[in-house]
């Protein structure tokens, strides 16, 4: 097999580089993802180049074959320099030979041979290579028949499974990462040392880690990475509250739905609608609050009162653990968690205006991804039931587009300022502007006076009147 033959391959870049390859006598390889990528007809946009030799100068002369205003990154500590060129992002590394120290990922680094490097790769599927050298051009080195594990959809390790998790311990996210973005099994072999060594996945650094769980929430369906991470034990070490969801809990005969499953439902389905990272975090911890507030009465049954707003205030140690954003993004998921049950409790009740203002008002730019949420959260069996739901959610949705139109809540703005309000009774910056200004907002949300700016000066003054202010006269 000509894996340079595919027309999907013919970028002008891949020649320039084995070109040159062959001008220098340098050998060079294409490795890695890509390879594995276009073995599985694949969009990749990542291209490594394994070079025998110095990849740092390689990726120097490639630089001077295509433009001098290319842009070279280079990357002394790895030993790695990047090109950007035509949308792709080209890898340029020098082969080498890796040893690790137990207490470290970081490995000590040595000039190596082809087989050395190859054989350090982490898994079987990104182990083979494609010559682009002289002699043979185009043709696929297999060193541990990764070429059959990508067809088999099997993830397994080159060398002894022991060794190479480890040695790197962000391998066994790894793994795990291409099991839910490919749909591949991970070896029961491979499977069962994850398990057995998932403690040393404490060594890594945070940033690497939610890398990793980043990449799993971005893949088609993520509920496969968050149940081998279950599985393995590593989700109870990286975000333990969501192990807390699992089970189901039987009184008198009733029960509640197991939480964590329905959970991975919700995700799976969310991702159907959006591409949106952070509304899929959202949808991974949006029922996080449950276990602490989970009770049951003779009555009611199991209920989980108050778990959006439990729920919410947990995301920040959880954000802050794994060293996730702490800024609007944290705020988002915040937002939308503790929002998360309002229209349902709309869709099932008579909507009334106000209802939907402060909805809006609340949700502001979010509404729309609140909804995909809510939406996403149906995950009843029964057809009859899904139905419903979803028609009473169009009906949510239609009604705030209707009363948007009309009364221009989202982003609310107050129709009459601060600096009004001081110019009209003459006053300096006080505790009544910001009364003044709050009563106006109630009002214009309860559907009082409409969201226009003479009737909040009419109520404006009405309001000052009742707290002592007197229209000034110049």
């Amino acid at each position: 097999m000509n894996l340079l033959a595919n027309k999907r391959l013919n970028l002008d870049i891949i020649d320039i580089i084995s070109n040159l390859s062959i001008e220098l006598q340098i050998k060079t390889f294409l490795v890695g993802g890509y390879v594995r990528d276009l073995i599985l007809s694949r969009q990749s946009k990542d291209i490594d180049v394994l070079v025998i030799g110095d990849g740092i100068s390689f990726a120097k002369e490639v630089k001077k074959k295509l433009d001098t205003m290319v842009n070279l990154q280079i990357f002394k500590n790895f030993g790695t320099a990047m090109i950007i060129y035509d949308g792709f992002e080209i890898e340029f590394v020098g082969s080498r030979k890796e040893s690790y120290q137990q207490s470290s990922r970081n490995p000590s680094v040595t000039i190596g041979t082809f087989e050395d490097d190859i054989s350090r790769r982490d898994f079987t599927i990104n182990s083979i290579a494609i010559s682009l050298n002289k002699n043979d051009k185009g043709k696929i080195i297999d060193l541990f028949g990764g070429l059959s594990d990508v067809k088999s959809g099997i993830i397994k390790t080159p060398k002894d499974p022991k060794i190479t998790f480890y040695d790197d311990p962000l391998r066994m996210m790894r793994a795990v990462r291409f099991a839910s973005q490919l749909n591949f099994k991970i070896k029961d072999s491979n499977l069962e040392i994850i398990k057995n060594d998932r403690e040393r996945i404490n060594i890594i650094s945070k940033e690497r880690i939610n890398d990793e769980l980043n990449k799993i929430l971005l893949s088609p369906k993520p509920s496969i990475g968050f149940i081998l991470l279950k599985k393995t034990g590593l989700l109870e070490i990286i975000i333990p509250e969501l192990t807390k969801l699992e089970g189901i809990d039987e009184i008198e005969g009733k029960s509640h739905k197991d939480n964590f499953y329905h959970t991975l439902q919700v995700l799976d389905n969310i991702c159907k609608n959006t591409d949106n990272l952070w509304l899929r975090w959202v949808a991974l911890l949006h029922d996080i609050g449950k276990p602490k507030t989970k009770r049951y009465s003779k009555k009611k049954g199991w209920s989980f009162h108050g778990h959006e707003y439990v729920g919410s205030k947990m995301v920040f140690k959880i954000f802050k653990r794994l060293k996730l954003p702490l800024n609007n993004k944290l705020n988002y998921v915040k937002k939308l968690i503790l929002l998360s049950s309002r229209p349902v409790i709309l869709s099932s009740d008579e909507i009334t205006d106000s209802a939907i203002r402060r909805l809006i008002f609340d949700a502001g730019d979010d509404i729309d991804e609140l909804m995909t949420l809510c939406e996403a959260d149906i995950t009843t069996k029964n057809s009859k039931l899904e139905k419903k739901y979803l028609n009473n959610f169009k009906v949510v949705r239609k009604k705030i587009e209707d009363v948007e139109n009309r009364d221009r809540v989202r982003n609310f703005q107050p129709p009459i300022s601060g600096e009004f309000i001081m110019n009209y009774f003459g006053i300096k910056p006080c505790k009544e502007i910001g009364l003044i200004k709050e009563k106006i907002k109630e009002a214009i949300l309860n559907g009082d006076i409409n969201n226009d700016s003479a009737q909040a000066a009419e109520l404006m003054s009405k309001i000052g009147n009742e707290i002592g202010l007197k229209k000034y006269e110049k």
